[in-house]
């Protein structure tokens, strides 16, 4: 999610915001891999073929750990670290999810961290191509329930946007969003210009000023102390 919506009072107007977003530009908000073009989520993950009568647990540990073999037979494989980066992010949903569905647990996010590390390893193997899949999903890591990493999710996002054909006006709003979101004001005012530039002509405004009430909503909130800040965490291990 790209707002805060643990403070008090903030819910209900970053709902009205996101919805008037939404009808104007048919925003579908993703989570792992439903209702989106993130094919293969967490369902498949768990089920595979349908055939496995394992636990989605031990279904994914044993897929985490062939593509851990992988890496380790070829280093320089990039899809190899980047299907390890989907499987931990899968894995970390699985029971790395508090009691509000939303947010992580410190186990949880211990396991995004792992998720994070091979996606790292991806991106510097330098691929013609970083893994559009992936990305997605390390979109929702970064995220504030996530790893809060803001940074590196709008990095992610301009991934995944980039590699819409054609343009989509959809995803330049959503990266312009993210990067407010994450202080990035420059890159998020670009990515507006261009999200308006591909809207249908007759939308142009009025997606304009959305993105500004959306961008002076994000200031708002920066502006605000932000009470209980998360302490930093230690580096996961294992799958």
């Amino acid at each position: 999610m790209l707002f805060d919506l643990r403070g008090r009072g903030r819910r209900r107007t970053v709902q009205a915001l996101y919805a008037c977003l939404a009808i104007l530009m048919g925003v579908t908000f993703v989570g792992f891999g439903i209702g989106s073009d993130v094919s293969g989520g967490l369902v498949d993950a768990f089920l595979g073929d349908g055939s496995s009568s394992t636990s989605p647990s031990s279904a994914i540990d044993k897929r985490i750990d062939g593509a851990l073999a992988k890496t380790k037979a070829n280093p320089k494989d990039s899809q190899a670290w980047a299907l390890l980066a989907q499987l931990r992010f899968q894995r970390a949903g699985i029971d790395g999810l508090a009691a509000d569905g939303i947010t992580y647990t410190a186990g949880g996010k211990a396991k995004l961290r792992l998720a994070s590390q091979a996606w790292e390893r991806h991106l510097a193997l330098d691929p013609k191509q970083p893994d559009v899949r992936t990305a997605k999903f390390m979109v929702q890591a970064y995220d504030k329930p996530g790893l809060n990493q803001l940074s590196k999710a709008v990095r992610a996002k301009e991934i995944v946007t980039a590699a819409e054909k054609p343009p989509n006006s959809n995803l330049y709003a959503q990266l312009a969003l993210l990067s407010y979101q994450a202080g990035e004001t420059r890159q998020g005012d670009l990515a507006a210009d261009r999200a308006v530039e591909l809207a249908e002509k007759s939308e142009r405004k009025s997606l304009r000023d959305q993105l500004k009430a959306l961008k002076a909503q994000v200031a708002a909130e920066q502006a605000q102390p932000q009470a209980g800040a998360g302490q930093p965490q230690a580096g996961g291990t294992g799958r």
